[in-house]
Formats: structure tokens, C-alpha cells, sequence
């Protein structure tokens, strides 16, 4: 009956995985047309992108505590209820109903985010990794597929924008049927050292290594998404293979995204996949500085590997660096806190040395130097310690 508990848990996991990335990604292609649509300002329809990393920055250290009070169960059933209401609020036409819907819907995430990490630790101890990498490849698979279908469904079926967007309250739903077993699982959550527990955390030198490299990362691949395309075409790329340049990014991920949590669970310590990451990160990062095509798609393979790793390792680190589940859904709560407020402030800055220095090398450059200080801060959250 466990046996069979764990595989229904594992397709809740799995569905609610599907929800993580896909009403943000589906987004992005559609924000000229939401623009022209809403008559928005620049500030507005950067908003559009911004809103749920903020409400991922402010939700997430909040999780575990709802968790607690909670059950975690009830907890992310909560979430897929406010990733169906944000998204059922999004579908009304109004700049009113957009920005609520997706601020809603980002609280809905981050929760999730936070607290299947957790759940992992404490249904799949001897199958992290596996159970990892089924979860980031659904999640990141999904992500692709909304961000590649979001304009067909316009200029093929002839949807509008919003109704391309209610496409996702579909997929909300059916992982909301998929976790309702779940609920009659949930156990009680002693209170005992709460207060220690999550202080420890927020104190501990190793969970800020373990949350500055989930930082940089998100740093650097919100980045690309952002600014890549535009820094290709600037650079002589065509429009239509500047935007397969992104696709061919987020492809490569998945792969990688499934295979290191394995490896990484099997390794005393994952010292020599942080360096391996850094070193193609660098690579690719200072490929792109060329022009020439075949150079920067050898480069963008490489940034997509190296993202796949350090996303991976970011994932797993929750699980390996502590010792309890309440103990990985606070260093989830804090990194991935931590994390998005750099993936938010991370596309502003990379504008802003481009516009003051009218080059890309420059902001580049940053990415850089972004990747040296992942690259310390991984080799500490690599070591076989915990939090």
C-alpha cells in the first residue's frame, strides 16, 4: 500500500510541477500583444514579468510557517487554489485584473517552490534525486511548451491573449485532483523548536552559500530570458533565430535537469559539478560576445548545461544539506527568497550597463563576475556539511 501511496504521490508531485513555470513563461511572447491590447506603459508591461518574482521573494520564506500551522498538504492545495484563482482572475481583459490575477497566482508558486522540496525529503529519502529530476524536468518541460505555443494559439487558432492564458486553468485543475489523496496523509506538525529551527537557518553560513548560488543562478538565467534575443539581434542575428536561440537555451536544461540529481545524490560531495558548471558558464557567457552563429550556439549549449547543473544542484541542496523535512522547507523558504529577489533585480541591472554603456561586453562582463562568486559560494554548499 506504501508502495502504491508513493507512486500516487509522485504523479501528485509531478502535475503540480507543470504549474511552476508554465503561467509565467506563457507570459513573455505575449507582452507586445498584451501591451497594444491594455495600452500599457514600459513600466506596466514590465510589471507584468516582475509581479511574481516579488510575490515569490515576499511568499517564500512565509511557507514553511503555513506549513506548520497548517500540514503541508492542505498547505499546497491551498496554493493550487490560488494558482487557479489567479489565473481564473487573469483571464478578465483589465489591466486591474491582470496585475491582481498574476501577483495571486505567484503567491501560488512560490509556495509550491518551497514546499516540495520537503516533501520529497520526507516520502522519497532513498530517491531524492530521481524524484528530483522527474519534478525539474516536468516543471521546466511544461515552462518550454507555454512559452513556445502561447503565439500559435493567437495567429493560428485566432485566440486572444487572454484566452491563450486560461488554457493553464486547465492543467491548475487537474493537479488539484491529482494532490486531493494527499490530504487524508496529512499529519500533525509538532511546534516544538519552530522558532530555533528557522532561526538556525536564517543564521547558518552554510544556507546563505546554499542560497546566494540559487541566487546567481536564477540571476544569470532570468537574464538571458530577459535580454538574450535582443542582445542577438543587436549583435546581426536574425529575429526568427535570435528567438530559437532562447528555445534551444530551455531545451537544453531539460536533459541535464534530470541527470545531475542522480548523480549528485550518489556523490559525498557535489564540489566538482559546481566547478564544472561555473567553468561552462563562463564559457558561454564570454562566447556570446562573438557574432558569429555557430560560435553562439556552441555557447548557448553550454550556458543551458551549465543551467541545468546549477538549477539541479540549487534543488537538491535542500534536501542534502539538512537533516529534517521542516529543516529543507526552511532553507527552501529562505534560498529561494533570497533567489528571486536577485532574478528580479538581475534583468534591470543588465539593462542599465548596457544603456550607460551603449555595449553588451560590459554587462556580460557582470554575468561574469556573477559566476566567480557562484562558483565560491557553490564549493561551500557543495561540501558534505549541513545547515
Amino acid at each position: 500500500m506504501k508502495r502504491k501511496m508513493n507512486y500516487l504521490l509522485l504523479l501528485g508531485i509531478i502535475m503540480i510541477a507543470t504549474n511552476l513555470r508554465a503561467p509565467i513563461t506563457s507570459v513573455g511572447p505575449l507582452v507586445g500583444t498584451i501591451t497594444n491590447s491594455l495600452n500599457l506603459t514600459g513600466a506596466q508591461a514590465g510589471l507584468i514579468t516582475t509581479l511574481p518574482l516579488i510575490a515569490f521573494a515576499i511568499i517564500s520564506p512565509i511557507a514553511p510557517k503555513l506549513a506548520r500551522k497548517f500540514g503541508t498538504e492542505t498547505t499546497i492545495l491551498g496554493a493550487l487554489i490560488l494558482i487557479i484563482l489567479g489565473l481564473s482572475i487573469r483571464y478578465l481583459p483589465f489591466i486591474s485584473t491582470l496585475f491582481l490575477g498574476t501577483a495571486i497566482l505567484g503567491c501560488g508558486i512560490a509556495i509550491g517552490n518551497v514546499l516540495i522540496p520537503s516533501i520529497v525529503k520526507q516520502e522519497f529519502q532513498n530517491q531524492s534525486g530521481l524524484v528530483t529530476g522527474i519534478y525539474s524536468v516536468s516543471m521546466n518541460l511544461t515552462g518550454a511548451i507555454a512559452s513556445g505555443v502561447s503565439i500559435p494559439l493567437i495567429e493560428k487558432l485566432g485566440w486572444t491573449w487572454n484566452q491563450a492564458f486560461s488554457l493553464w486553468i486547465i492543467l491548475a485543475a487537474l493537479a488539484l485532483l491529482a494532490w486531493l489523496p494527499q490530504l487524508k496523509n496529512k499529519k500533525a506538525t509538532p511546534e516544538v523548536n519552530v522558532v530555533d529551527t528557522n532561526n538556525s537557518i536564517w543564521h547558518s553560513s552554510l544556507a546563505w552559500s546554499v542560497s546566494l548560488f540559487m541566487g546567481i543562478q536564477s540571476f544569470i538565467f532570468y537574464v538571458l530570458v530577459a535580454w538574450l534575443p535582443e542582445m542577438l539581434i543587436s549583435q546581426g542575428i536574425p529575429s526568427s533565430k535570435s528567438g530559437g536561440m532562447l528555445s534551444l537555451l530551455q531545451l537544453t536544461l531539460l536533459p541535464t535537469t534530470f541527470i545531475i540529481p542522480i548523480i549528485a545524490e550518489k556523490r559525498p560531495n557535489q564540489k566538482s559539478l559546481v566547478v564544472i558548471s561555473f567553468t561552462l558558464f563562463t564559457l558561454g557567457i564570454s562566447g556570446l560576445m562573438f557574432s558569429s552563429l555557430a560560435v553562439i550556439s556552441l555557447s548557448i549549449i553550454a550556458i543551458g548545461i551549465a543551467g541545468g547543473i546549477a538549477f539541479s544542484l540549487s534543488m537538491m541542496f535542500f534536501n542534502l544539506r539538512t537533516s529534517t523535512p521542516k529543516e529543507a522547507a526552511d532553507l527552501s523558504g529562505m534560498a529561494q527568497s533570497i533567489g528571486y529577489i536577485l532574478a528580479a533585480v538581475g534583468p534591470f541591472l543588465f539593462g542599465l550597463l548596457h544603456d550607460l554603456t551603449n555595449n553588451w561586453q560590459s554587462s556580460l562582463f557582470l554575468l561574469i563576475g556573477m559566476t566567480i562568486i557562484l562558483l565560491f559560494v557553490g564549493l561551500d554548499a557543495g561540501s558534505s556539511k549541513k545547515v
